[in-house]
């Protein structure tokens, strides 16, 4: 198998790079947000140094743009510009200066109501449920389409699949049990 990522047909559909960081992971169950429809989800968190994929997932939202233009347009006369857009390419720095995980990286908040299969390096299956959670790095496949709901009308990210390549520092301040017992000392009496 090479390194290289397999050219792609569809300009919509994106391959992260493989340090990408997954967090808010909701990959084996799917759920609903205020009442809405049950979805699997992620938010992927990619360094500002991942140059390759940031090109990638700007040229695919401009594409979801340039495709989905009739329906950017609805009834209007044109069709809104890009920029004036929501769209799902976030910076971390500007969103979310408080957390350190969204520090110097954008990021992109993928879902889908079709459950995405999870696969390891070797492209096998992950089992383990908790083999994959919040500073996990791997790949993630995304596409982007246009939407025009109710008003709002931008380009949104569906999750595809996810492959976990690295395990990281897990997110959200809790501490691992290594952490928590590495420093005790074992020789204290406990009973006085």
């Amino acid at each position: 198998m090479t390194n290289e990522i397999k050219k792609n047909s569809n300009p919509m559909k994106v391959i992260t790079g493989p340090r990408t960081v997954w967090s808010y992971v909701n990959a084996w169950e799917p759920k609903a947000i205020e009442g809405g429809t049950p979805k699997y989800s992620v938010s992927l968190i990619i360094s500002k140094d991942d140059t390759k994929t940031i090109q990638r997932i700007k040229a695919a939202i401009r594409a979801a743009y340039e495709e989905g233009a009739g329906k950017l347009k609805g009834n209007g006369k044109t069709v809104p510009p890009l920029d004036v857009l929501k769209t799902p390419l976030r910076d971390g720095d500007r969103e979310r200066p408080d957390d350190p995980a969204y520090a110097n990286a954008y990021f992109v908040n993928a879902n889908s109501t079709q459950k995405p299969d999870v696969v390891d390096r070797d492209l096998q299956p992950v089992i383990e449920r908790s083999e994959v959670y919040s500073g996990v790095m791997g790949r993630a496949s995304i596409s982007f389409y246009a939407f025009n709901s109710n008003g709002n009308k931008g380009i949104a990210c569906s999750l595809n699949h996810l492959q976990k390549m690295y395990d990281g520092k897990p997110l959200g301040g809790k501490s691992s049990a290594e952490d928590d017992f590495a420093d005790v000392d074992d020789d204290e009496d406990f009973l006085g």
